[in-house]
């Protein structure tokens, strides 16, 4: 099997802010495994939140290429095991490699990933289209350019109750509220009973990750459903979220790839809790990766392609929320 390492800068069609951040571009790491005739593909991008970047990542990989390549026949659970035991700190860059790995073990199979798992995709929920946080001006002009059934709107300002009102004035979509951490829990307590009356379907990650003692509190006394994103990060995670969040959104690229994040989900199924999956403004690559877990799941925010200027792969397509999936095996991911 070989190893090919790819690097890009993904260029974003509006700069993209969250409550602790903006953007214009994303590097990117791809992943290509070959072996016969087969290329499997997986991606991970640098993330500054958790101090990732597309140089550690490499050099991570690096260190252990003459163990990916003499690996070929391994299941992409055993594959993952052994991988895990050399990346656990870092988890980015597994991430990418077990995607790249189980795409190209199921083309091998020539199955698609969800025919590989056996899900029915008959089912499958629509994704959300996210808003980053600008004037209203500017938010407003997002969503006109593209209408969607269901928004994710990027909050963590102090007028964050006025821009969802003004926003509710030009659209009937479902509108699901990130503040990326930025509130406190009074905060939130009291933004719930407002944001409810506007048509919002849940909170996610509203209090600081670690503040666990504040998550039971807003678990307790919010109307609206909290989902938990910086606080669910590797597979120990979910049972600590459990009565503190509703349900989980799980980012491939922190748990460590699609093994570790289909366990994930059917333990927050085993718990009561709602499923998500969530992505990091990746290309077509990562997204398509996505797409395969969608009958696992309540939620999904898999929007990240189509925020960029400029795609690197086809795979995926995704029109007013509905995913289509490609004809190809695997991921159906091609390079462009």
């Amino acid at each position: 099997m070989k190893l090919i390492l790819r690097q890009y800068n993904l260029k974003l069609k509006h700069t993209f802010t969250i409550s602790r951040e903006s953007i214009q571009t994303q590097p990117s790491l791809i992943v290509e495994l070959q072996s016969e005739d087969f290329s499997g593909y997986g991606e991970a991008t640098s993330n500054p939140y958790y101090n990732i970047t597309v140089p550690m990542m490499i050099q991570d990989l690096e260190k252990i290429r003459v163990l990916i390549e003499s690996s070929d026949n391994e299941s992409p659970e055993d594959f993952w095991a052994l991988a895990y035991s050399y990346l656990k700190h870092d988890m980015f860059a597994l991430c990418a490699l077990d995607i790249a790995f189980t795409d190209l073990y199921a083309r091998k199979k020539g199955k698609k990933l969800y025919q590989l798992w056996d899900y029915s995709t008959e089912k499958n929920v629509l994704t959300d289209y996210t808003i980053g946080i600008a004037s209203i001006e500017k938010m407003l002009s997002k969503m006109q350019e593209l209408p969607w059934p269901i928004y994710k709107i990027k909050l963590g300002t102090a007028e964050d109750i006025a821009i969802v009102k003004e926003l509710r004035k030009h659209t009937d979509a479902i509108f699901r509220i990130d503040a990326n951490c930025g509130w406190g829990v009074e905060e939130t307590i009291n933004n719930a009973v407002e944001l409810k009356k506007l048509g919002v379907e849940f909170l996610e990650q509203p209090i600081k990750a670690d503040d666990w003692k504040a998550h039971k509190e807003v678990f307790k006394h919010s109307v609206l459903p909290i989902i938990a994103d910086e606080s669910c990060i590797l597979e120990e995670d979910v049972a600590k979220c459990h009565n503190h969040f509703h349900g989980v959104n799980i980012k491939l690229v922190k748990c460590g790839g699609l093994t570790p994040a289909r366990r994930m989900i059917q333990e927050s199924k085993k718990l009561g809790m709602k499923t998500m999956v969530g992505c990091m403004t990746e290309s077509t690559v990562g997204i398509s990766a996505i797409a395969h877990l969608l009958p696992q799941l309540d939620y999904v925010d898999m929007d990240g392609a189509l925020l960029l200027a400029e795609d690197i792969a086809t795979g995926v397509t995704i029109e007013n929320g509905k995913v289509s999936y490609s004809d190809l095996n695997g991921t159906g991911v091609t390079l462009i």
